[in-house]
Parts: structure tokens; C-alpha cells; sequence
């Protein structure tokens, strides 16, 4: 080891590139304790990291970035990238306010020249920067780097089947760490990478494929077939070579010794679009990580030295949690349940459900529009499919909810966890625009929790409905501790509840600020403004007269939902305007989220900051008032 760490001489990568090659396992080393170090300080996503710590190092010694556009898939994997381009000094701010994404940005910095979060974008977004590199007489390379597991998405099928067509100059790097294709076979499979990577190799099969063509038809196909077969044995890649890409590996991607030579040749060829199949290991080099790489995918802060994570007792159980429990219970009775969920069950808990039933839990993977239209396949056959999916990957099955589910009016059930704000994961992670995306389809019951005994009642309301589809969202994190029910009870369909009778100012809650508009109302009442408190249930279908009683006797009427324009309050104003409640002069307001994407950052903080919090809710009714409530309070009661 150097006497000076050569981590420190590193700002950008032209510095890595000034090292020579024997030194990159130092640099690799120094790497992947710093990754360690600042992750056990803000938490967040550590085996990924781990994994391509060598693939790092070596993509950025061998290409000229930024110039050559180097693209990682989803982004939790790129904090060792973070460090290596100028932005070490900062890494300890990751995931914090005010701080580094979690994942790639493009605003962040000049080497994140597309942003993500979401799986399986990375090959689409390379093709469309290879094609404007052409258009615009470029020369630099595009690289994009996509994980097996990402490799389950539709998405990034199409992408090769285009890029493969198109025949551009791409390099696609699979960075398989489940050893899902194919394992290495050792030093051969290492020598083979190195030669049918190299440019004259790649040249020699394009000639021969040229000159196939121009042999008999019968010949050209017996020619076609042996060289599959032979690359069949010893690879296994021809199906990445029948969509038109030059398949090269595997090889260990913790080996510089194997992966530069293969990624200086592909940087050389002219050939294109290649596909480079490097195998790693998820958490690589720490042995907590390596051992448990699912637990140790994305993680509290924990201690360096034993791997303990650190993570508070809660209060009171997750919704994720309670939304399982409930299911079970409800699957317990009844055998036509079953589950679903796009490769996320332990984030769903749909992990705890498939212990008890694991024949009747199916994890699809990461291919979210699959989901949706194999639970509607289910549905037609009499079962009860709950599709358990985050809020904002739900976003990518859109148009199978509307053209799969909610046309043919099947009874498949959406649990949407993640509903609303989600603190360290930022914009790309909330749950910002289901309830908008969803109350607009005719047929659905679009349901919130405002707590998790509601959510209990919720899931039983779901499983009782059997003629349309239903959607019931829930937000990250524990719950409120509220008293938990024996079992769930099937709610009236379209019917909420007043929480507290008041006569001047309604707050009609959807979801889980439901306790903050109780606290609202509790500093109203201290400016002598009576406040009721109602829990609408649903967006859809609405309570008309829960609504029509609240416009009829207060002055004030505030809609609250953790969510974007166009969700509940915009399906309430759109009542009370065809009701013509609004010509009475009464005045309403629609609290929805900022249209902003919000920052990563503390919760309560992003509550605060959105106006979601009590205080928020009492300034919207004096503005509603038209006076300010410090006035207010200075001159005595209201």
C-alpha cells in the first residue's frame, strides 16, 4: 500500500487515468472502504456498490469521461462512481438533505449524464445518445452498464431489439451478480473474452458474416449455424448475438486483469452495438454484505467493524407490515387470494405472506406491466389478485391498469405502498400521482388509509370486492399506533366518516394526514374557529353527502390528500361545482402537494415544507379566512 492513500490524489477520473494499470487494485481497494465508510454514515444502498467497486475503477481508467457517456442503471449501485467524480468531499451528505442523491442525477454533476432510479432505462437512454452522437458526427463511446436483475423489465428487451436493429456503436455492459446467465469457466473463458473482443476478431466475424451472404443460400445457412453452435459451447451469449449485438464473456468483473483488456478492445472496435457480460458479486470485499447480500442491499447506518445496522424500535407497526398481516388474514379464509408483486417482496411484505403461501405468491420481476395484466389474467378466472406495487412503479404499468384492468372492469386489487412523501429516496421514489392516475377511471374504488387499523379494514373491503377493480394507498414508515382491530370489517363502499363535529371550517382528510388535521383543528378551536374533521375513505367513489353537508354548514371547506393537483380535491370541487354548491359563497381550498418534484430529505421536514404539517393546514383556513391567524391571535379570539 502507498504511504499516501491514492484515493486522495483522485478528483475526477482524468487523475485515475494519469496511474498506471498495477496500481488500480490499490485504487480499487481504497475504493471500496471509503464506499463502506461513508454508506455505515447515511445509510442507503451498499451491496450494489460493493459489486462493481473493480467494474468502476476500470470503466473510468479505460473511457474518457465524461466526453464518453457512461450510464448506470437504476443508479443505487453508483456511489463508488460519486466518489470517483468529484464528489467525495460530499459523500457523507448522500441521501441527507441538501445533499447527494441516492442515485445518479443529471444536475449533479456533468458524469451523471442521465438520471435514474427506476430499473432498466439505462440501454433506451444510451441508443438515443448513440444515435445523437452520429446525427451530430461524434466519435466518443456510450456506455451503459444494466444488472441482470434489471434485465427482467420489458423495457430494456426492447431497447436491445432496436439497438440491435439499428446496428449503432453501443457498448452494453450486464453486470450479472446472481450468476442468472452463465457462471465463468475459468482461465479459458478469460482467454476467450480477451480474443473475441479484440478488433480482429470482431472484424473477421463481420467478414465472414459478409461473405456468408454471398454463398448459396443452403451453404450460408449451414455456415450460420456453426458458427452459433461454436459459440453456443463456449459462451453464452448467442442469444444476445440473435438480436444482433457481439456477446462477449463472461468474465470475473473483479479482476482487472480480465477486464481491462476486454473494455480497452471494445472501446477500439467500430463494430457496435457489443454487449460485454461481466459477473460479480453483490457486497464484494465486506463479509457482512457478501454473506447476506439482501439484507445488505440497502441499509440503516451500521457499525463497520461487526456490520449491525442501526434502526429504532418503532412506535407502532409499518403499514407495509400491517397490509401483510391483513392479507393473510384474509387469505386465511378465503383460498381464491393470491399475491403479486414486481420484485419487491420484502418491501412489499409480501415475503411474510408467501412463507405461509407460497404457491400463491408470484414475484414476476422487475416488470411491473406484466404484473398488472397477469393479475387481470388471474382475475378472469374467479381468484383475488392483490397486486402489492410501490406508488410510483405502479407508473409503469399505466396503460395496462387502464386498458387490462379497468376497461374489462376485472376486480383485481392495487396495494400502493410508498403512497406520498418517502424521505431519503427524493422525487423518483414518491408517491405523488396515483390518486390522480386512478380516480379518473371509471369503475375503480379508490381508497387511503388514514392509519393502520384502517388499512386493516381497507384489505378486507378489497377482498369482498368482486365487480370492478380497487386501489387502496398507504405511506411509508410506521403507523400512527392506533388501537388495532380484531379482524377486518368490509367498509360501505363510497362512505367516509366525521372524526369531530364542528360548524365553521371542515377539513375533509383522504389518507394518513388524518392526525394532523386533528391537530389542526385542535389550534382552531384555540382562535374560536369550530372545526370539523372528516375522513373522506374514498376518492372514488365520493360521499356526495358527506360533502353536501360539509358545503352546507361552514364557511370553509379544506380538502387534504398527499398527493398532486388533480386527485381527490380536484374530483370534490368538480361536485360541488355540478351540485352548484359553490355559488353560495362558500370557500374552498385543495390541499394537494407542491407542483414541484420534492428533494430527498427528512420527512417531517418535506411535511413542513409542503404545508402538511398542523400549522400548514391553520395557515390555509386563515388565508382561506382572508386574514392572517397572528393577527388574529394578537387581537383575541376570532
Amino acid at each position: 500500500m502507498s504511504a499516501t492513500p491514492l484515493l486522495d490524489a483522485i478528483k475526477v477520473p482524468s487523475d485515475l487515468r494519469l496511474l498506471p494499470e498495477d496500481q488500480l487494485p490499490e485504487v480499487a481497494a481504497e475504493l471500496r472502504q471509503e464506499t463502506i465508510n461513508a454508506v455505515s454514515v447515511t445509510g442507503g444502498h451498499l451491496g450494489a456498490g460493493l459489486g462493481v467497486i473493480e467494474l468502476t475503477v476500470a470503466l473510468h481508467w479505460v473511457f474518457n469521461t465524461p466526453k464518453d457517456r457512461l450510464i448506470w442503471d437504476v443508479g443505487h449501485q453508483s456511489y463508488p462512481h460519486k466518489i470517483l467524480t468529484a464528489r467525495r468531499d460530499r459523500i457523507r451528505t448522500l441521501r441527507q438533505p441538501g445533499g447527494l442523491s441516492g442515485f445518479t442525477k443529471r444536475d449533479e454533476s456533468p458524469y451523471d449524464p442521465f438520471g435514474a432510479a427506476h430499473s432498466s432505462t439505462s440501454i433506451s437512454a444510451a441508443l438515443g445518445m448513440a444515435v445523437a452522437r452520429d446525427l451530430s458526427g461524434g466519435d466518443n463511446n456510450v456506455i451503459a452498464v444494466i444488472g441482470d436483475g434489471a434485465m427482467s423489465a420489458g423495457m430494456a428487451y426492447e431497447a436491445l431489439n432496436n439497438a440491435g436493429a439499428r446496428d449503432e456503436r453501443l457498448i452494453v455492459v450486464l453486470n450479472d451478480n446472481d450468476m442468472s446467465i452463465a457462471p465463468p469457466t475459468g482461465a479459458l473463458s478469460a482467454y476467450l473474452a480477451r480474443v473475441t473482443s479484440s478488433g480482429t476478431y470482431l472484424h473477421l466475424r463481420d467478414y465472414a458474416k459478409q461473405l456468408a451472404k454471398m454463398l448459396p443460400k443452403k451453404w450460408e445457412r449451414r455456415a450460420a449455424r456453426m458458427e452459433e453452435y461454436t459459440r453456443h459451447i463456449w459462451q453464452g451469449g448467442m442469444w444476445f448475438e440473435e438480436l444482433g449485438f457481439y456477446y462477449v464473456g463472461p468474465i470475473d468483473g473483479h479482476d482487472f486483469n480480465q477486464l481491462l483488456p476486454v473494455l480497452k478492445n471494445v472501446r477500439e472496435a467500430r463494430q457496435g452495438p457489443i454487449l460485454v457480460h461481466v459477473v460479480t458479486k453483490k457486497g464484494k470485499g465486506y463479509p457482512p454484505a457478501e454473506e447476506s447480500d439482501d439484507k445488505y442491499h440497502g441499509v440503516n447506518k451500521f457499525n463497520v467493524v461487526t456490520g449491525a445496522q442501526v434502526k429504532p424500535k418503532p412506535n407502532a407497526p409499518s403499514y407495509t407490515r400491517v397490509f401483510a398481516d391483513a392479507l393473510i388474514a384474509e387469505a386465511r379464509k378465503d383460498d381464491k387470494i393470491v399475491a403479486i408483486t414486481a420484485a419487491m417482496p420484502s418491501g412489499t411484505g409480501l415475503d411474510v405472506f408467501g412463507h405461509e403461501f407460497p404457491d400463491r405468491t408470484f414475484d414476476v420481476g422487475i416488470a411491473e406491466q406484466h404484473a398488472v395484466t397477469f393479475a387481470a389474467g388471474l382475475a378472469t378466472e374467479g381468484f383475488k389478485p392483490f397486486a402489492a406495487i410501490y406508488s410510483t412503479f405502479l407508473q409503469r404499468a399505466y396503460d395496462q391498469v387502464v386498458h387490462d384492468v379497468a376497461i374489462q372492469k376485472l376486480p383485481v386489487r392495487f396495494a400502493i405502498d410508498r403512497a406520498g412523501l418517502v424521505g431519503a429516496d427524493g422525487a423518483t421514489h414518491a408517491g405523488s400521482f396515483d390518486i390522480a392516475y386512478l380516480a379518473c377511471l371509471p369503475h375503480f374504488v379508490v381508497m387511503a388509509a388514514a392509519d393502520e387499523a384502517e388499512l386493516v379494514h381497507m384489505v378486507a373491503t378489497q377482498a369482498a370486492i368482486d365487480d370492478r377493480p380497487s386501489a387502496v394507498r398507504y405511506p411509508r414508515g410506521e403507523g400512527v399506533g392506533t388501537e388495532m382491530p380484531a379482524k377486518g370489517v368490509p367498509l360501505e363502499i363510497g362512505k367516509g366518516r366525521v372524526m369531530r363535529q364542528g360548524s365553521k371550517v371542515a377539513l375533509l382528510s383522504f389518507g394518513a394526514r388524518l392526525q394532523e388535521c386533528m391537530r389542526a383543528a385542535d389550534q382552531l378551536a384555540g382562535f374560536g374557529l369550530s372545526t370539523t374533521v372528516a375522513d373522506a375513505r374514498f376518492a372514488k367513489p365520493l360521499d356526495a353527502q358527506l360533502i353536501r353537508d360539509l358545503a352546507l354548514n361552514h364557511e370553509v371547506l379544506v380538502t387534504i390528500e398527499e398527493g398532486s393537483v388533480g386527485g381527490f380535491g380536484s374530483h370534490v370541487l368538480q361536485f360541488l361545482s355540478d351540485e352548484g354548491l359553490l355559488e353560495r359563497g362558500l370557500r374552498v381550498r385543495s390541499k394537494v402537494l407542491p407542483d414541484v418534484f420534492i428533494d430527498h430529505g427528512k420527512p417531517e421536514a418535506m411535511y413542513e415544507a409542503a404545508g402538511f404539517n398542523a400549522s400548514g393546514i391553520v395557515d390555509t383556513v386563515f388565508k382561506a379566512l382572508g386574514r392572517d391567524h397572528v393577527e388574529s391571535e394578537q387581537g383575541g379570539r376570532a
